[in-house]
């Protein structure tokens, strides 16, 4: 007599065998370690062992997962995002925004400077 075959299963969209239960486990458990870095053990079938460090990428960025329900892949949040980017006046540069507060500071001071020194006389 032939085994039950598992391909209803995958054919239903559910890829998990019924043995597994995770109602005991906890989602993102592991994931504040993994941002850090981890590292990948591989034990070869001649007795070599290989080990590799993965280093998180600088500019990933994570999605929470109430907005990974809306932006599925990177495509759709690059176009909402440069739909924003329109909104935006100007590209924000930090260093350019603080010239720009110095420049205000030497204005003001030079307006109060120029009013102290003409009462003065």
């Amino acid at each position: 007599m032939r085994k039950a075959s598992t391909k209803t299963a995958q054919r239903s969209g559910n890829r998990m065998r019924a043995e597994y239960d995770f109602k005991g486990g906890t989602r993102g458990k592991h994931y504040c370690a993994m941002q850090a870095g981890y590292t990948i053990t591989i034990r070869q079938s001649d007795g070599t062992t290989v080990v590799k460090e993965v280093e998180p990428r600088k500019d990933a960025v994570v999605l929470a997962p109430d907005v990974r329900e809306y932006f599925p892949d990177s495509e759709s949040v690059n176009s909402a995002l440069r739909s924003l980017i329109k909104l935006i006046p100007e590209k924000r540069d930090p260093a350019a925004k603080r010239a720009r507060r110095a420049e205000t500071r030497r204005r003001t001071a030079a307006r109060s400077g120029s009013r102290t020194t003409g009462t003065k006389t």
